[in-house]
């Protein structure tokens, strides 16, 4: 298999193994995902519905992304616009017949899973370098300006940051949304160094993040 099938897989697979994982999370209902406590919280200051809203902040987050990092947009983030939420909608419906009445016990260790999936999925489509999320080009834009500063750190900034805008404006914040501000960066700089640079460069893979 050449290198650029290679890079559609990845992308293709790691995001939508990243849309199931997010249906895990939400289905443990243990918190919402750092950059989704954000939106809520922005979202309070306004009139619109949360689906108009989240819209628009991703339209408008795009459109930043294009004037910073354009070559950040791409297959992967023509996905997340447009079947990432049904693929977590599906995943988590199937997680309500499979599981229809978990514990708390349950419910963490789903949400521990969802959060190793997610940073795995991530590292593959993150590295296959055809377009990420507009929320993930900020932390990954940001560690290729400024090599001395590493991914995991700014991962964990960028989403600590949401957490605490989100909160401060009434957004809901539970165990999973801390677990994954300060464990996704580190976890997705693991399983990329691991994993998603050896499948594409070989063993001895370049570093992306």
């Amino acid at each position: 298999m050449n290198e650029m099938c290679r890079r559609v897989l990845m992308t293709i697979s790691g995001v939508i193994i990243v849309g199931i994982s997010v249906g895990i999370f939400s289905f443990s209902q243990m918190g919402l995902d750092p950059f989704m406590v954000f939106a809520h919280g922005t979202w309070m200051l306004t009139p619109l519905d949360f689906g108009t809203y989240y819209v628009i902040l991703s339209a408008v987050m795009l459109v930043v992304i294009f004037f910073v990092n354009k070559h950040k947009i791409g297959l992967g983030t023509l996905i997340n616009l447009f079947l990432i939420g049904y693929v977590t909608e599906f995943s988590e419906w199937v997680m309500n017949r499979l599981i229809p009445d978990p514990g708390f016990a349950t419910r963490f260790v789903l949400l521990i899973v969802a959060i190793v999936i997610m940073c795995f999925a991530s590292a593959l489509y993150f590295t296959a370098d055809m377009g990420v999320s507009t929320y993930d080009a900020i932390a990954i834009t940001i560690s290729e300006r400024k090599p001395k500063w590493k991914f995991k750190y700014i991962r964990i900034t960028t989403d600590l940051i949401c957490v605490l805008i989100g909160w401060s404006l009434g957004a809901t914040v539970g165990i999973g949304t801390i677990v994954t501000a300060f464990f996704m960066g580190p976890l997705i700089s693991f399983f990329n160094k691991t994993v998603a640079e050896p499948m594409r460069y070989g063993k001895n893979g370049k570093p992306v993040i």
